[in-house]
């Protein structure tokens, strides 16, 4: 069975962006940068919710001309090769888009959970991650929390609707100054 790794950098005070949308805070530098490369190595599908892919597309397909950061020259090639999903009720498609799904997320995530493949990352968004939370999709969550407080943003989970116990399975400090820390559902 393949796993659901939701992969999110998020501030102190728990946004994954700030009040004005702004995600120009999180710095990768290079144990953090290894840490997103590992998580890389063990998946064959990149999973998204519409804003966050909206973000990415208009980023990745031509980041190599926009950045010298290594971060995105690693990435880059990956994102590209990569099958992407995006789940959403209103979104077409494009030509980076391998799938939409737009109805049935539990049944369609269980679906491509129980398919052939490596696993698959989610990478950011609080909205697609508390909906599959909610129906207990997610198997690691994979937490950066950056040294800043934004004062406001999307919060990390989005109104979960339930208490959220879960254990964590690890953590370290990277480049002495990202905390990231590994945690699953308990029971």
């Amino acid at each position: 069975m393949r796993k659901v790794i939701y992969w999110v950098h998020t501030s102190v005070d728990g946004f994954i962006d700030g009040p004005n949308g702004e995600f120009d805070w999180p710095v990768m530098g290079p144990e953090l940068s290894a840490y997103s490369e590992a998580l890389d190595e063990r998946v064959d599908t990149l999973l998204y919710g519409r804003p966050v892919w909206q973000m990415m597309v208009g980023f990745w397909p031509q980041a190599e001309s926009m950045s010298d950061d290594p971060h995105t020259r690693a990435f880059a090639p990956f994102w590209r090769a990569t099958p992407k999903v995006v789940c959403s009720r209103t979104y077409e498609g494009d030509d980076w888009t391998a799938r939409v799904i737009r109805d049935d997320l539990p049944g369609e995530m269980a679906a491509l959970k129980a398919g052939d493949g490596a696993d698959i990352l989610l990478t950011g968004g609080s909205g697609l991650a508390a909906a599959l939370t909610a129906h207990g999709l997610i198997d690691e969550y994979h937490i950066a929390v950056h040294p800043v407080v934004l004062g406001g943003g999307r919060p990390l989970f989005a109104e979960p609707g339930r208490r959220l116990d879960l254990e964590p399975d690890g953590s370290r400090v990277l480049d002495g100054r990202v905390v990231v820390t590994r945690y699953h559902l308990a029971g």
